[in-house]
């Protein structure tokens, strides 16, 4: 069957209809500097095959993180995912299902996100945890707004210490309805600094920890003063393993807690699809984005599960609803909970462990290298370091001998002047050789 689209009197029907002249002016609030001229640079007509090979050339240049030594982080984990959660996921009633639009009759779905939501909120150490949302960056995105609800403010005070690529996700999102967003300047470890920057008109006050250049903080101390001002506290965590060894947000007194839930059953895939982990205070639980799942009882008395909330718009008036864009990563969320349920608690601490000894090691002996300082005074899994040479310079020449060897900060935010600072992860599927490789390929290209 051929695609036969809209004739011109169609559109100009169309157009008539919302009150618009032309195409254009449905553009008209993306900058000029943004819009192409022309159509995109690309073969106007080609075959099946011929895109098959163009692709598969183009994709053989890529280095994948399995094939060289590995230490790319910076929000996006290699972690080992067992060969149980792929094949579990590949069952047709798993992989075909999404939004249980009627929940009753999808218990089995239902079920596993009941399981999940349990997992996520052990895991932040909070009351309540929703079915999953986009990836961690929009649900940092969603907190705020709900911050907003809530506290009834309209600001919110950001760490320095967040991934930039959140914090630009998150004033995407909030400016269209008014949001004033206060970014500080990029720090290592300054997550306290917000304090001073809590007002009257401080709906939240945003913190990550491991923060984005690896550094842990304990942040009660922040939640006492955000709670005493009448603010909430958001807590963003970037690597979900963390939480099996690090104190719990919830311990610390977040009132949100936004993760990305990648590192646990989901491989970095490209970029994606990822897992937005969502939880909050019970107190808050009906101006929480997305959708909770409960366990009940039918009418026999027997155990079962219903969607006990669901705020999105797809479900209620959109004028209703607390978030517009929110939905779960029915897929993802389901490898989350598969691998979490082979874990367990101690697998999980075991882990955690496993990544924080291999960060450690790694550490050791870059610091050992003439020229490279370390900026991180406590990380998990991931630190900064400063080079005596451009970090984006750096890891080119070392992609060249086939290591990768990590994130220039420069690269999340180019105009932080900070072009010589150098992210580096480490995980449980680092190999001491891997190390050892780096070390030496990094000592070389610094002498030379």
């Amino acid at each position: 069957m051929r695609y036969l689209p809209l004739t011109p009197d169609d559109r100009t029907a169309m157009l008539a209809a919302i009150g618009a002249k032309t195409i254009d002016d449905l553009f008209v609030d993306v900058p000029e500097s943004a819009r192409l001229d022309g159509p995109v640079d690309l073969p106007r007509v080609a075959g099946e095959l011929e895109v098959e090979r163009a692709l598969s050339a183009m994709a053989a240049k890529n280095a994948t993180a399995g094939a060289v030594p590995f230490f790319c982080g910076a929000g996006a984990y290699k972690h080992h995912v067992p060969a149980t959660v792929d094949h579990v996921i590949q069952r047709s009633e798993f992989l075909t299902s999404y939004t249980p639009y009627q929940p009753e009759i999808a218990q089995g779905t239902l079920q596993y996100l009941y399981e999940f939501q349990t997992q996520v909120a052990n895991l932040t150490g909070m009351p309540v945890a929703n079915a999953s949302l986009y990836d961690g960056s929009t649900a940092m995105a969603e907190g705020v707004l709900m911050a907003t609800r809530v506290t009834r403010r309209n600001k919110a005070v950001i760490s320095g210490g967040v991934h930039p690529h959140y914090v630009k996700a998150t004033e995407t999102v909030v400016h269209a309805v008014g949001v004033e967003t206060e970014v500080l300047p990029p720090a290592f470890d300054a997550e306290a600094a917000v304090i001073d920057q809590i007002g009257p008109d401080t709906a939240c006050v945003v913190v990550q920890t491991p923060n984005v250049f690896g550094t842990a903080t304990d942040v009660t101390k922040i939640a006492e003063a955000a709670h005493a001002a009448g603010a909430l506290l958001i807590v963003v965590v970037t690597e979900a393993v963390s939480m099996g060894l690090l104190k719990s947000p919830g311990e610390m007194g977040a009132d949100i807690v936004a993760a990305e839930g990648q590192s646990i059953g989901n491989a970095l895939n490209f970029g994606g699809p990822y897992v937005g982990l969502f939880a909050t205070r019970e107190k808050l639980i009906r101006q929480m984005p997305g959708r909770l799942t409960g366990e009940t009882v039918d009418a026999d008395g027997e155990r079962g599960f219903v969607l006990t909330l669901s705020t999105r718009e797809q479900h209620i008036r959109r004028d209703k609803a607390t978030s517009n864009i929110c939905t779960n990563s029915g897929l993802c969320t389901l490898a989350f909970t598969i691998h979490m349920s082979l874990l367990g608690e101690t697998g999980l601490r075991k882990l955690a462990l496993l990544n924080h000894e291999k960060a450690v090691v790694t550490r050791d002996a870059l610091a050992a290298i003439p020229g490279v300082e370390v900026l991180t005074p406590r990380f998990f899994n991931e630190f900064a370091i400063r080079l005596p040479r451009n970090a984006a310079e750096v890891v080119d020449a070392l992609a060249a001998h086939h290591i990768l060897a990590g994130v220039p900060y420069s690269r999340l935010a180019p105009d932080a002047g900070m072009d010589d600072v150098l992210l580096v992860a480490a995980t449980e599927t680092t190999l001491d050789a891997d190390i050892q490789i780096l070390a030496k390929s990094l000592s070389k290209v610094l002498a030379g």
